[in-house]
């Protein structure tokens, strides 16, 4: 398995409610035990990103919502948006 495979699975989030769902892809749900072997090789900064990422799309863009079930303050959460809008990657857009 590759890391792009990491995408493959799903999480189940902490707080269920606070989460506006994508369309159920039928998707096996992950354990610690499936995803770390994955991580493994990957730097703690790319696997960051991409919860981040992840949760953003989860959310529809609502920061708010993100930044709370990440364990985030709402301004870090912004912060890692503008570092990674800098490097040039692709950031959802905040929903209205």
């Amino acid at each position: 398995m590759t890391q792009d495979s990491i995408a493959q699975f799903t999480i189940q989030p902490a707080i269920e409610s606070d989460i506006q769902t994508a369309p159920d892809h039928d998707l096996p749900a992950a354990t610690t035990d499936d995803i770390i072997p994955l991580l493994i090789g990957t730097t703690v900064d790319r696997v960051e990103r991409e919860l981040v990422l992840h949760t953003l799309v989860r959310c529809n863009g609502n920061r708010t919502r993100a930044a709370r079930m990440l364990g985030l303050s709402i301004r870090t959460l912004r912060n890692r948006i503008r570092l990674y809008a800098a490097e040039g990657i692709d950031v959802p857009a905040p929903c209205d």
